[in-house]
């Protein structure tokens, strides 16, 4: 898993509430167990029309968002199923982090177990950020983790928290297997003196 320590981007603004995790990846695309290949069909009901095209409309067909690295929106964002590929396809599209006032918990926890870094802050905030973001290009947004700052455009610091072990991990670019890994000489030893003292469990 790719580490996240600070980030420095184009957000995205998504004013909704609710979001459900099948807005997010619709079921019509849950044809892999590879993380890869899901970005191009992020938010696919709102940003394609019927015939395929693109929908001018929709902020992520709009320059500079195409390179959107921050998504920012409303209330019980991942709502839904527990799909983890909806964390995977916001990540295969370039988004980083999501921030909103709460998430849906199990979405919540797919993030951290992906690498995406969900940020809870105040609606006014979002509103905000999103205002912040509709001036395009030159007002990026920084996503200081080690402070535990968001930083906006005009240099205003806004503090968040974050569990302190999920932050350790991302930090550290540990996934679930990564943490295991950590233990990898110890688990090794444990091994050998299972295989010395029952070998025939080993044969």
């Amino acid at each position: 898993m790719q580490a996240f320590t600070k980030l420095t981007g184009i957000a995205a603004p998504l004013p909704k509430a609710n979001v459900d995790t099948d807005q997010i990846i619709p079921a019509r695309f849950l044809k892999s167990i590879s993380r890869l290949g899901f970005g191009k069909n992020l938010f696919a009901n709102f940003r394609y029309k019927e015939d395929g095209s693109e929908n001018p409309d929709f902020v992520l067909n709009q320059e500079p968002y195409r390179k959107a690295e921050v998504l920012i929106a409303f209330e019980n964002f991942g709502c839904g199923s527990s799909r983890e590929h909806a964390p995977w396809a916001l990540l295969d599209f370039g988004i980083r982090c999501v921030i909103a006032p709460d998430f849906a918990d199990i979405f919540h926890n797919n993030c951290f177990k992906n690498g995406v870094l969900p940020v809870r802050l105040p609606k006014e905030v979002c509103a905000q950020l999103m205002e912040d973001a509709k001036l395009g290009a030159n007002a990026r947004i920084t996503v200081d983790l080690e402070r535990e700052v968001v930083v906006r455009p005009n240099g205003e610091e806004v503090p968040f928290k974050i569990d302190p072990l999920r932050r350790h991990l991302m930090l550290n670019g540990l996934d679930d297997i990564g943490q295991t890994m950590q233990h990898a000489p110890a688990i090794d030893s444990f091994e050998s003196r299972q295989k010395a003292a029952q070998p025939w469990l080993y044969a």
